[in-house]
């Protein structure tokens, strides 16, 4: 499945952004997705992820509650609330898929990935 993400952008620290992941001319429904991020020089980390049905979320352990997964089936989307924003968020944030998984956040897990929307906060 073809995956975009989208809702990045320019935003000062402690602020909020929410990451869309889509799915044009498929549906989300039967896979699990996760969003990835990947700052200039460092490995890509997962971020959160969640089931098909939503009913399992995943949080990489950095977050401390800043950021919250979900889904809409009905819209066939994925969304990533980032609130309080801190400068070593800034990374391209990828959304990634995996047909029946759990939606946890391993990259070896995902198959299919979307090409990643830049996330910049300022100090």
């Amino acid at each position: 499945v073809q995956l975009q993400a989208s809702g990045g952008g320019l935003v000062q620290a402690g602020g909020s952004l929410r990451l869309s992941c889509s799915a044009p001319g498929a549906t989300l429904d039967n896979y699990a997705v996760a969003w990835f991020r990947q700052a200039p020089g460092k490995e890509r980390e997962g971020v959160s992820g969640i089931s098909s049905s939503g009913g399992h979320t995943y949080y990489g352990d950095f977050l401390q509650g800043r950021f919250t997964i979900s889904r809409d089936n009905s819209a066939n989307k994925v969304y990533l609330q980032m609130n309080s924003l801190k400068p070593e968020d800034t990374a391209v944030y990828y959304c990634a898929a995996d047909l029946g998984g759990a939606g946890t956040i391993y990259v070896d897990e995902y198959d299919d990935w979307g090409r990643g929307t830049l996330v910049t906060v300022s100090s």
